[in-house]
Order: C-alpha cells, then sequence, then structure tokens
C-alpha cells in the first residue's frame, strides 16, 4: 500500500554500479560523485553479483540473494544507476538486477521511487545507448526518473583517481552539479508521490 513517507534530509542513496568488475571505471566514478555529492544525501551500494539468473520459475519462492536486493532497494529513499556500456546496451548483470527487483508480477520495487542514471566510458560518446537502453527499462518499471541533466561521462587517463578525486576542475563542476540535481529531484518526488514500504 502507498503512504505519504516523505522526511527530512539526509536522504538515503542505493546505487548500482553496472559493471561487476573491481577496476571498473564506473566503479571510480561512483567514489567521484559521492565526494562530491551535498551532505544531504547518504550512500550505500547495492550489490548485484551474487544474483543468479533470473528465472519466473521461481518467482512464488524467490532465492534469498532476490529477496536480499529488494529489500536493499525498499530500505533506501532513492536510486543511482551508474554504469558503462556493453555492446551498445546495459550490462547483462545490471539488466539482471532489474528483472529480478521488479518481479513477481505486483511486487515491482521501482514503482514510484525517484533515480537516476550517470555512466562513464572511455569511447566519446560516453555511454549515452546504455543509458537509454536503462531509461526505456526504468520507466517501465515506473521509477520516476530524472531527466535532466543528462551525463556521459568520457574518462580519460587520469582524469579520476582512485579515491574519486576529480582533477579536471570542470568536469568536478558538471558531476557536482548532476548531484545536486539529484538531489532536488530526489526530494521533488519524495514529498509528491506517495512511496511504497
Amino acid at each position: 500500500m502507498a503512504t505519504i513517507n516523505h522526511h527530512e534530509p539526509p536522504y538515503t542513496v542505493g546505487y548500482f554500479v553496472g559493471s561487476l568488475s573491481k577496476e571498473s571505471i564506473n566503479r571510480t566514478l561512483s567514489k567521484a560523485l559521492i565526494r562530491l555529492a551535498p551532505a544531504e544525501l547518504e550512500f550505500t551500494e547495492i550489490s548485484i553479483a551474487d544474483l543468479p539468473l533470473y528465472n519466473r520459475d521461481l518467482d512464488g519462492d524467490y532465492p534469498a540473494a532476490g529477496r536480499a536486493l529488494k529489500d536493499a532497494i525498499a530500505s533506501v529513499d532513492t536510486l543511482l544507476f551508474i554504469t558503462p556500456e556493453y555492446n551498445r546496451g546495459i550490462p547483462g548483470a545490471l539488466k539482471n538486477a532489474i528483472d529480478w527487483a521488479s518481479r513477481p508480477w505486483g511486487q515491482n520495487s521501482f514503482t514510484d521511487k525517484p533515480a537516476a542514471v550517470i555512466g562513464g566510458s572511455v569511447g566519446g560518446i560516453g555511454t549515452a545507448v546504455a543509458q537509454q537502453s536503462l531509461r526505456s527499462a526504468l520507466s517501465f518499471c515506473n521509477a520516476r526518473q530524472m531527466t535532466a541533466p543528462e551525463a556521459y561521462i568520457h574518462i580519460t587517463e587520469g582524469l579520476i583517481t582512485d579515491d574519486g578525486t576529480v582533477t579536471n576542475e570542470g568536469t568536478a563542476e558538471f558531476l557536482r552539479g548532476f548531484m545536486e540535481a539529484f538531489l532536488e529531484h530526489t526530494t521533488r518526488v519524495l514529498t509528491v508521490v506517495p512511496q511504497q514500504r
């Protein structure tokens, strides 16, 4: 049942890193976003590494990893997706997590949850195509997405250090602005849209 669940900040952010690689540039990007975020946002990673492949035959008896994923999403106020692009789409592990979280039928964990999408790539167009695919899935799942600013980060050598320090001030300023917009979006959704818990 939907209830008004707005509260004052800080807001808890559950973030997904689309790559399973420990050395992922998008994991490094996640560290930068956390460093540059407003103090009103508190972060916890929602892991997707241990999920089995989604199988609707398990809808009646969800495995522990699937239940843990749904519980993690329910426990946070807002979601941030930080993803690479694999073969002009989103990584299979991330799509698999979305499928688990959206099921069983009628128990979609994304309904009315505020969400934002960002990603980095060594390629010049960043993760534009992957983000389009991800946004389509999240739209179908009724997540309340932040539509602007879009953020396709071209990751160059030394742009972000291992601890998440952004060495280019223009990029740092853009990412800071993105996270401020994410806070504003989260506040707006949580204030206006009844949340399911």
